[in-house]
């Protein structure tokens, strides 16, 4: 593993843990850091997060996160002791919405195939 990937999963984990421990925001509903990527230069993070919830709280966390942005990158920056602090992007990932809807269509799918077997035999 090489330092960008370092520094990107360290990023991932203090970030995770400031917007769980530290942050007091109230749009700040349940937030999940999923995944950071990092330039080579170490410049820019866009930072990956899942929120629970509606589209309305979603675009809330996010603006909470918005908000917080200066706080996050200044612990980051004193935990992680880089010399320069990348900026950060925060970016809703909708991937674990993505596949609970997959998840859902392929149930609904299985049970409309039962149904259907079922009336096959009743004739």
């Amino acid at each position: 593993m090489g330092r960008v990937e370092k520094v990107a999963n360290a990023i991932k984990e203090e970030t995770g843990s400031i917007i769980q421990n530290e942050l007091r925001d109230p749009r700040l509903g349940f937030i999940t850091v999923m995944r950071v990527e990092l330039t080579k230069d170490l410049q820019l993070a866009r930072i990956y997060c899942s929120v629970m919830g509606s589209e309305d709280k979603k675009d809330k966390a996010m603006e909470g996160l918005e908000s917080a942005r200066g706080f996050i990158r200044r612990l980051l920056s004193e935990r992680l002791k880089l010399r320069l602090s990348p900026e950060l992007v925060f970016k809703l990932d909708k991937s674990v919405d993505y596949s609970i809807e997959i998840s859902e269509t392929i149930e609904r799918i299985k049970n409309e195939s039962k149904k259907g077997r079922g009336a096959d035999k009743k004739t």
